[in-house]
């Protein structure tokens, strides 16, 4: 393999191992704000689903990243744009993880490949309005189903809990049920945030789809362990004490949006689809005025509303000043 093909690489795995800590706050700060998973525990089931589901699904959301939004040409003629890609996501996430806010991945790697496509005049335009729409409507949904449980479901839930016998049972059966919704969410995010790592190398021809969804998913994995922690303490506790029941549904519904766009081959952002159940719960809970007042809140909307047209404009102008 050539000196320039291992750096890109190189520098793939290495987002895929940021990509990895920072959705370590969507996969399992929910658990963690409960109480019910340990630091350890939830990183190391994150790095065994995560694997996983790139394995098994994540070859359809690599596929459009690598040859959906551009002309697959592009990647394979031109270094240059892999390497404005790779760097544009990775110093977003890397912004993201320093300042514990968990950034839309997604976002940022799919605008740097949109600003690629501008430069050359080459751009998808239809495939990007439909992945645009599946941004706007995965939080939407995932906020009101989650404000909608928090709201009128939760304590009736509780009184059912409640006569289903003892504490210690009941703390039995919310422990599988959360353990369970938590490896499902860390396989939905294999399934679909993979690509964000290696859309760019598959799409050069570097390595196969197959590879860089291996690739992508020991890369997460490795990320989730070594950096995740510090990520979680932002959502899991910093916006609200969600409970372990609450923990359940946000898990739940956030990883079944982002399987179902895995499927039709859509990247979408699991950190803004998850966090939004959480800041729901929160509305819930609070609120809305106390919630929109939350300093980990205001931070986490500064990263979404920002980093998508930084991403872009960067991607860009890198673009046209290189190359």
């Amino acid at each position: 393999m050539p000196l320039l093909s291992l750096i890109a690489v190189a520098v793939s795995f290495f987002l895929a191992m940021n990509i990895g800590a920072s959705n370590s706050a969507a996969e399992m700060s929910a658990a963690y704000g409960a109480g019910v998973r340990t630091k350890k525990q939830a990183v190391v089931l994150i790095a065994i689903f995560a694997l996983l589901g790139a394995l098994i699904a994540g070859d359809k959301v690599i596929k459009t990243l690598g040859k959906g939004l551009i002309p697959e040409g592009i990647f394979i003629h031109s270094f240059t744009a892999v390497f404005i890609v790779l760097l544009v996501t990775t110093i977003f996430i890397l912004f993201a993880n320093i300042f514990r806010s968990p950034i839309a991945t997604t976002h940022a790697i799919v605008c740097s490949v949109i600003g690629i496509g501008l430069y050359y005049g080459q751009l998808n335009g239809a495939k990007v309005r439909y992945i645009i729409t599946w941004w706007v409507a995965t939080p939407i949904i995932s906020f009101i189903l989650n404000y909608l449980v928090g709201k009128y479901l939760y304590f009736r839930i509780l009184d059912f809990l409640a006569r289903l016998g003892s504490e210690e049972r009941i703390k039995k059966i919310l422990g599988a049920l959360i353990t369970a919704s938590g490896c499902y969410m860390a396989f939905s995010a294999g399934t679909n945030n993979a690509a964000n790592s290696v859309g760019a190398i598959v799409g050069a021809n570097i390595v196969s789809p197959l590879t860089g969804a291996v690739m992508a998913g020991m890369g997460m994995g490795l990320g989730a362990i070594l950096f995740g922690g510090r990520i979680m303490e932002a959502v899991g506790k910093g916006i609200t004490e969600i409970g372990i029941v609450r923990a359940i549904f946000v898990e739940t519904i956030g990883a079944t949006l982002i399987f179902v766009a895995s499927l039709m081959g859509i990247p979408v952002s699991l950190n803004e689809t998850v966090t939004a159940g959480i800041i729901a719960l929160s509305c819930a809970s609070r609120g809305f005025r106390k919630t929109a007042r939350n300093e980990h809140v205001m931070r986490i909307a500064f990263f979404w509303l920002v980093a998508p047209f930084l991403a872009v404009g960067i991607s860009y102008l890198l673009a046209k000043w290189i190359m």
